[in-house]
Order: structure tokens, then C-alpha cells, then sequence
């Protein structure tokens, strides 16, 4: 009789887990994964990359539709009506479409789905729905939630105040939305709202939008907002949120401290951050104790300071993004099976999916100064990027910054409607080391966006052709 039920367990099945417990499978590991939604997939794929990304695509067409952007190309219309209903089934679609293929790779791969909350009886042991499964490894891939503000309870049914699962589920445009958080999903929800017809506030505690990003990027954030129409609040506080019956007021004041200013609103969206999901994992049944930010802390293998216990994804050290945790997945499982794993966590692109989109991977500029480096900047608009004119996406630029010394890239921003499909190629490129100039040498198709990538490469060494 075997030792244990399972090689190993996952907790939970979002991109981390699910991605996981498929190479575990493939590697020929026995392998479960426990998940107390309805369907496979986590917060990503349910309410959060997939759906809401329906949401900014189909707002996009309905503005294109609406603003007259289309008459341009010789396509005009009468008058245009928003069916929020056909958009929103449209992304229903979409995401049983994908929740519905990761339950047919379980089967497929031979991964059982453990259908529950899990919890951990001992080291070995997880408990779910009643009943107990054994593995020799258990891997924590619970993910995160959003972070509630203190004193501004989220009622996603009432939607007058909602977190980001309610702002993806609104059954009508609000006529003004207050935005907390000028983050990415913040941006991303709030620009949803405002192509669909919605006045839309964003109120930011920090003096800039996007934290996280070059300072280029989120200086040239701001202005992007502001010109398609949205009001920026920055360097202000939300103090409070009132609700009287459909309607939301809110108090604010300067970061700093100062005047108090009333907000009116009929929605207002709480997007200030997400969590890591620990509570009810029976983390003290194990003797696993978090750090100072609510995380689990692991080794370069996912090894916890509990022998047999693993973690990956939101619930440990960086940034809380898909395929950050889907890498790790793969590299747990490959650990775990061989011995041998591999995440390259200083090359990790991120990207915010708004119109035009903002994408980056490696350092900032301030990062590479702070840590030393004496640095070459290399920047190419996008105004003269062949392609984009064509297409009338003149915002944004792409900047490179390489090593002053060795011309090694040493991290690359972006602001371009295709900026998240751009921003792979530099990710590739780093992870092989390559130099702004192997960039700069590398031939690339005429015309297309990603031509700006190699303009800019060759910016860093004060040779671009097109400026």
C-alpha cells in the first residue's frame, strides 16, 4: 500500500495551481488539486485577467462605434446604441470557454479535482470537504484577494460600492464612478466605465499613478488619462465612504493632510491593492508562520520552513500576476519530480491593458540607479513609428535601458496599443543577456509597432534613424 494518497497536492487552481498540477501530471507525478469554485481557473480566469479583458476589449469597439473613430476608415454608422447585456454574456462566454478547458486538461492529464476548501491537518494532510487526502508534497497556490479599506465595507450585490468582481459585473454604466487606487486595475475597470459612457474619478494616495512603474511611464500615464477624460485626484486620501440608497459620498483630503473635499458618486470601486489568501489554510496546525507583510516566505526551490509544505504565487515574496505564478507552477512541479526548477524572477514583464497599453519588464530607470549601475537610455516615440501612424495610436513611446559599461539591457517601458505583446520581445532578449545592441542588430518587420523596440535600442547608443 502506498504511503501516501497523492506525490502531490495543490491548494487551489488558479494559474499557479492549475498550471502546476498539469506538469506535475506530465512528469508522472500522482497528482490532485483542490478547488472550492465551481470551475478551474482562480481569481484570472473568473473575475479577474480573462473577464476583464472581455470588458476593455468590447469597450474599445462600442467607443471606436460611438466617438466616430470608425467613420475615419470609411465605416459609418447610424446611431449607436450599448447593449450592456450582450457585452456581458460576451464575457461570460469567454470565460466558460477557458474554465471549461482547464477541467478537460485535468482529465486529460489524469489530475483529480478535489472539490472543497482545503486545509491542512498536518504537514501531509489536507483536509477537504470533510475528508482527508495524504501527499508526500503539498504546494499553498490559494492566490490573493482585494485588500479592503479600512471603515468602506464592498457590497458587490448593492453595486454602489465594489471591489473589482462587482465593477465586472455592474448591470448598468454608472453616471459617475469613483475609482480608489490609481493602480492597474483601477485604470483598467475605470477605463471599462468611462468608453461605456460613465464619468469616472480616480483618486490616488501617491503623487503619480501606476507605482511599480518608471517614472516616464506613469508621468506620461497621468496625461494619457486626463486627455480621454479622466479625472485624476492625486496626492489624496479617501478619509470615508457614506452610503445612502443608491448613492455614494465620499470625504477626502491631500495625503499630506489638509482641506476636506466631498465626493458624490453612484458607484465606487475599492481598488487599492489584493492580499495574499491565508486565513482558514490551518497555517498553525503546521507551525508556518508568515512575515511581516502576510506572505509565506520560501526558498529559490518553493520550500517552505516546513518539510514537505511548498508555496507559490500571491501567497509568497513579488509581483501578484499570472504568469509570474504560472512559471513558479511549472518550476514546483519540476522541482519536486527532478530536483531541477527554473524562474527567472528579474524577468518578469508587466503590463496594464488599457488603451494604449503600459508594459514594462526588468528595472526602472530609478531602480537601476539606486542599485548602482551607471546606466545608457535609449527612447523612441511612437508618433514616428510607421505602423502606428497608420493606425492613428500615436501615444506612448518605447525607452530601453541598457548598462553603461556592458550594454547589457537591464530592463525596457513601454506605452503603445500592442505594449503587452511588444514587451515579450525584450523579456526573450534578457533572459539570453543580450545587449541593447543585439536588439539594435536583430532585423525587424516593416511596418510594424515593434519596430520602436529596435529604434529604441539604437537610441541607446545615439543612433536611431526615424528621429
Amino acid at each position: 500500500m502506498a504511503e501516501y494518497d497523492y506525490d502531490v497536492i495543490f491548494i487551489g487552481a488558479g494559474p499557479g495551481g492549475y498550471v502546476g498540477a498539469i506538469r506535475a501530471a506530465q512528469l508522472g507525478l500522482k497528482t490532485a488539486c483542490v478547488e472550492s469554485r465551481e470551475t478551474l481557473g482562480g481569481t484570472c480566469l473568473n473575475v479577474g485577467c480573462i473577464p476583464s479583458k472581455a470588458l476593455l476589449h468590447g469597450s474599445e469597439k462600442y467607443e471606436e462605434a460611438a466617438n466616430g473613430t470608425l467613420a475615419r476608415y470609411g465605416v459609418k454608422l447610424s446611431k449607436v446604441e450599448l447593449d450592456l447585456a450582450a457585452l456581458q454574456a460576451d464575457k461570460a462566454d469567454a470565460v466558460k470557454g477557458l474554465t471549461g478547458g482547464i477541467e478537460y486538461l485535468f482529465k486529460k492529464n489524469k489530475v483529480d479535482w478535489l472539490k472543497g476548501t482545503g486545509a491542512f491537518k498536518d504537514a501531509h494532510t489536507v483536509t477537504v470537504a470533510g475528508k482527508d487526502y495524504t501527499a508526500k508534497e503539498v504546494v499553498i497556490a490559494t492566490g490573493s484577494s482585494v485588500t479592503p479599506l479600512p471603515g468602506v465595507e464592498v457590497d458587490n450585490d448593492k453595486g454602489v460600492i465594489v471591489d473589482s468582481t462587482g465593477a465586472l459585473a455592474l448591470g448598468k454604466v454608472p453616471s459617475h464612478l469613483v475609482v480608489i487606487g490609481g493602480g492597474v486595475i483601477g485604470l483598467e475597470l475605470g477605463s471599462v466605465w468611462r468608453r461605456l459612457g460613465a464619468k469616472v474619478t480616480v483618486v490616488e494616495f501617491l503623487d503619480q499613478l501606476l507605482p511599480g512603474m518608471d517614472g516616464d511611464i506613469r508621468k506620461e500615464a497621468a496625461r494619457i488619462f486626463k486627455k480621454q477624460g479622466m479625472e485624476l485626484k492625486l496626492s489624496t486620501k479617501v478619509t470615508g465612504v457614506a452610503v445612502k440608497g443608491k448613492k455614494a459620498t465620499l470625504t477626502a483630503e491631500p495625503s499630506a493632510g489638509g482641506a476636506v473635499e466631498t465626493i458624490e458618486a453612484d458607484c465606487v470601486l475599492v481598488a487599492i491593492g489584493r492580499r495574499p489568501n491565508v486565513a482558514g489554510l490551518g497555517l498553525e496546525n503546521i507551525g508556518l508562520e508568515l512575515n511581516a507583510r502576510g506572505q509565506i516566505d520560501t526558498g529559490h526551490d518553493f520550500r517552505t520552513k516546513v518539510d514537505g509544505v511548498r508555496a507559490i504565487g500571491d501567497v509568497i515574496p513579488g509581483p501578484m500576476l499570472a504568469h509570474k505564478a504560472e512559471d513558479e507552477g511549472i518550476a514546483v512541479a519540476e522541482y519536486i519530480a527532478t530536483g531541477v526548477g527554473i524562474v527567472n524572477h528579474a524577468v518578469i514583464p508587466g503590463v496594464v491593458y488599457t488603451m494604449p497599453e503600459f508594459a514594462g519588464v526588468g528595472l526602472t530607470e530609478e531602480a537601476a540607479k539606486e542599485a548602482g549601475h551607471a546606466i545608457k537610455v535609449g527612447k523612441f516615440p511612437m508618433m514616428a513609428n510607421s505602423r502606428a501612424k497608420t493606425n492613428h495610436e500615436p501615444e506612448g513611446f518605447v525607452k530601453v535601458i541598457a548598462d553603461a559599461q556592458t550594454d547589457k539591457v537591464l530592463g525596457a517601458w513601454m506605452i503603445a496599443s500592442v505594449a503587452g505583446t511588444m514587451i515579450a520581445q525584450v523579456a526573450q532578449a534578457m533572459e539570453f543577456g543580450a545587449t541593447s545592441e543585439d536588439i539594435a542588430y536583430t532585423c525587424h518587420a516593416h511596418p510594424t509597432h515593434s519596430e520602436a523596440v529596435k529604434e529604441a535600442a539604437m537610441g541607446v547608443t545615439g543612433k536611431p534613424i526615424h528621429i
